[in-house]
């Protein structure tokens, strides 16, 4: 594994968002002097706060899996998880509903869910069940370590033993069609695909690699903490700031000093900052301008696509679950609309999310909040003036969810985020999803967190690898430490850490 050369033990990270946060807890565990730079006044990054009228909007994420990563992040700072933050697995960890009027909770307990499956599909697809938990165990065991959560140099240290297991395993098939090779009932089908479109992919296309998605939140489970998902970068900047890393919030990067190849200062409008190697997570164009290059690429990388989310709160007199994945009956059409047409979907499929569910706190008493994402193109792929249509399309949306869940549900506030909004963030194309995970941006062929030109500069966070998601942003920060430390079994806090 390549690493920055010299000395590294000042480190700034830009950034203090899930990426720049895991950074910076991994370096301060191995006894770098860490200074951390956010624009916004509190740590957060993507995932934000917004409170209105008593309501707590979570503006970034709303689904986290695997805790185990989150835990590892604590306890490379010499944090524990539990001391920071209470996560509740959320059972059943969402429920599916669909155009005909069926719906499947789905259980992460294998018992639970075969039965569940057996009631709503059948004996067969019960079975078929139980022998694709198997296949995603092996999958995501065959994947991860080498592939997901560890840096690779270049396409050839992809040739491994992994690789091999990969291929028999039947990952480097579509992924549609590699499910139905366990089961037949097309709602079914749905639940352990639609995953794809967190890599900005439609199953029909997505490599069947990218089913270890469906594994983390069909297998490993859905939790979510007590106070919101802000609550997790608090927490993280709170056990960050105990092992001793500095931050400065408010403070906008312009420039990276050089003395040839190597970063020696970083400068903002809080002052000039001595280092000796810079973590970058700010958005990839802004990353690139500060480096003064961007890597070329004969095909250019292609954003995933975008989003629409409407908070809105009020009474519900029955409130779903926390997590509800309402299918539209259009389905190949919907890919077809966001990827290739680049126009909303005419069939909308939705992420709704009530986290009263799960946490009264975070409405006033006797209401209930709701977050309901409608993915939408990317500015590149579908150019429209949301400034304009946002708050049109959002009451489309909301028809769509009073008819198919919330009957009578009349908000007392709407807070609308659309690509537009993304965009003045500096995201790439308005999408909060960065760029696809295609085969070709993905692993070493997506953008290397070690850029070319600069010696001691690394980079994190989503468009860079491992790609998007809470999981892999934090095992980011983690493979940005490593290549400026060396990576470092688990577990082990280098001589000198606070």
């Amino acid at each position: 594994m390549r690493t920055v050369t010299g000395r590294t033990d000042r480190v700034v990270v830009v950034g203090a968002g899930l990426a720049g946060l895991s950074a910076a807890l991994h370096l301060a565990g191995r006894g770098r002097q860490v200074t951390v730079v956010e624009r916004d006044p509190r740590a957060g990054g993507r995932t934000g706060r917004v409170v209105v009228d008593g309501y707590h909007l979570d503006t970034g994420p709303a689904v986290l899996t695997m805790p185990s990563i989150l835990a590892e992040v604590f306890a490379a700072g010499g944090a524990d998880l539990a001391g920071h933050l209470s996560l509740t697995r959320l059972d059943p960890a969402y429920t599916a509903r669909f155009a005909d009027g069926s719906a499947l909770r789905v259980h992460t307990d294998p018992g639970r869910m075969a039965d569940a499956v057996r009631e709503f599909a059948g004996p067969a697809d019960a079975a078929g069940y139980l022998r694709l938990r198997d296949w995603l165990t092996r999958l995501y065991t065959a994947e991860f370590d080498r592939f997901v959560a560890g840096n690779i140099d270049s396409p050839l240290g992809l040739l491994t033993p992994d690789l091999a297991r990969l291929v028999a395993l039947g990952g480097f098939r579509r992924l549609d069609g590699k499910i139905g090779t366990f089961l037949r009932d097309e709602r079914l089908k749905r639940v352990f695909t639609f995953q794809a479109l967190y890599a900005g992919e439609s199953p029909m296309r997505a490599l069947a690699l990218y089913a270890v998605i469906s594994y983390m939140d069909t297998v490993g489970g859905v939790y979510f903490p007590a106070g919101g998902m802000a609550a997790v970068p608090r927490a993280l900047a709170d056990a960050a700031a105990r092992a001793g890393v500095e931050f400065r919030f408010g403070e906008t990067v312009t420039a990276l000093e050089r003395r040839g190849a190597r970063v020696t200062a970083v400068r903002g409008t809080g002052g000039r900052i001595p280092c000796d190697a810079v973590v970058l997570t700010t958005e990839p164009p802004e990353s690139h301008r500060l480096l003064g290059r961007a890597p070329r690429r004969v095909v250019p990388l292609r954003p995933a696509p975008s989003a629409l989310v409407l908070h809105a709160g009020g009474r519900a007199d029955e409130p779903p679950g926390h997590h509800t994945i309402s299918f539209g009956d259009g389905w190949r059409s919907t890919f077809r609309e966001l990827i290739t047409e680049g126009r909303p979907m005419s069939d909308p499929s939705l992420l709704v999310t009530c986290p009263t569910a799960t946490d009264a706190g975070l409405a006033p008493p006797g209401r209930q909040l709701f977050s309901i994402l409608a993915p939408v193109p990317n500015l590149r792929r579908g150019p429209r003036d949301w400034d304009r249509e946002a708050g049109p399309y959002a009451e489309e949306i909301l028809g769509h969810v009073r008819a198919r869940l919330l009957p009578g549900f009349e908000p007392e506030f709407r807070f609308v985020l659309s690509p537009a909004d993304w965009q003045r963030r500096g995201m790439v194309a308005g999408t909060p999803f960065s760029y696809a995970h295609s085969f070709g941006q993905t692993g070493p062929f997506r953008p290397r967190n070690l850029p070319r030109g600069t010696e001691n500069a690394v980079l994190a966070g989503g468009g860079t690898v491992p790609g998007v998601g809470v999981p892999t942003v934090l095992l980011s920060g983690r493979l940005a430490a490593d290549r400026i430390t060396g990576a470092v079994p688990a577990g082990l806090v280098r001589e000198g850490a606070r």
